[in-house]
């Protein structure tokens, strides 16, 4: 097994634009580009191998052939007949819809067996003044908030925050989230498209027709008694040659940066995969039977019987994974984390 990269889906959106091409140099089928999916397995959308042995096969293919030698002894049966993760880039030239994500009991009650759908977005770009959804003012209720829909001024219930390059927000089910014009994201999330939309900016799509909103569902599912979200710090850790920063830990996935200003060293042991996504630099990964190159704006999956690698460069990485998140705050504490500190992690229970 080796690093494998991926051949992006791109999904034309009334919202996107042309950033991709202009920040990581890519040719992209059109100038309304919304999302790029970097690793994905959907019927609407499935990645592609780019590179090795494997080249022009679809991920759940090798998957089904290589099995735990790709997801790990530790990934649950489910990850086998559907990839847990869904990894994407988005362009938001326009404003997206203001919406909101079922969680797992709602979406496969009422969606078909569908997952719910938590994520997490990290800020690569964003225009000055730059400006996000995250969240229902704490003082509406359920019947304030479907009275302001009906009324037209539901802009004055949503709490906006103002984001720049680098910032991370966590968006666990239930929470109201919209992206504004002006910002370039990574988006890290469950293997689910379930999505509610509660208000559209009064626009119509491609076909002239205003695009359908689901409010009833939403008011179901939007979680008005939490509180309101905040921007995620993380927990640093510094170690030799590499910056740490642990920002997510839920149950679907752990994301943390890695600012390497040398070389991270680390193993892929047989127990889970990794992803590897660039963010700035440029980065060579060796492992036992070569080398690639890693460039900000590409994916790699690391297999879980990839073994040692080393990562040299002077970069920004985002590395996601999938693990018990009881288990990291418990190993966390161990070496003496207060709790506190872990707390600044978003998700861990």
């Amino acid at each position: 097994m080796y690093p494998l990269k991926f051949k992006s889906v791109y999904k034309e959106k009334i919202w996107g634009g042309t950033a991709l091409a202009e920040k990581f140099d890519r040719d992209i089928p059109s100038n309304s580009i919304g999302e790029s999916w970097e690793i994905a397995a959907r019927e609407n959308g499935s990645s592609k191998i780019s590179n090795g042995r494997f080249a022009g096969k679809e991920l759940m293919e090798v998957i089904e052939k290589e099995g735990t030698k790709v997801l790990g002894t530790k990934a649950k049966d489910e990850y086998f007949q559907k990839f847990p993760l869904l990894i994407k880039l988005l362009d938001a030239n326009d404003k997206l819809s203001v919406q909101v994500h079922p969680d797992d009991e709602y979406a496969f009650e009422h969606e078909d067996g569908e997952l719910g759908k938590t994520e997490m977005w990290y800020v690569i770009d964003a225009q000055e003044d730059a400006k996000l959804i995250y969240g229902v003012n704490p003082e509406v209720t359920k019947e304030e908030f479907a009275t302001a829909i009906k009324e037209g001024n539901l802009e004055e219930k949503l709490i906006k925050v103002n984001v720049e390059a680098g910032d991370v927000l966590y968006i666990p089910a239930g929470t109201i989230h919209a992206i504004e014009e002006g910002i370039l994201l990574a988006e890290i999330q469950r293997n689910s498209d379930t999505t509610y939309r509660v208000y559209d900016w009064n626009r119509v799509g491609q076909d002239g027709e205003f695009r359908e909103l689901h409010i009833e569902s939403a008011l179901d599912v939007i979680d008005f008694e939490a509180k309101p979200q905040t921007k995620v710090t993380g927990l640093e850790i510094e170690e030799k040659g590499v910056t740490r920063n642990i920002l997510v830990a839920c149950p679907y996935f752990i994301t943390e940066t890695l600012d390497i200003n040398k070389q991270y060293a680390d193993q892929a042991d047989g127990s889970r995969f990794y992803i590897l996504m660039g963010l700035e630099g440029k980065a060579r990964l060796t492992y036992q039977d070569g080398e690639i190159d890693l460039e900000a704006g590409e994916t790699v999956l690391l297999p879980a019987v990839l073994g040692d690698y080393i990562i040299k460069g002077d970069c920004k990485l985002i590395k996601s994974y999938i693990k018990d998140p009881t288990k990291l705050k418990t190993e966390l504490s161990d070496k003496g984390y207060s709790k506190t500190e872990i707390n600044r992690i978003k998700g861990i229970i």
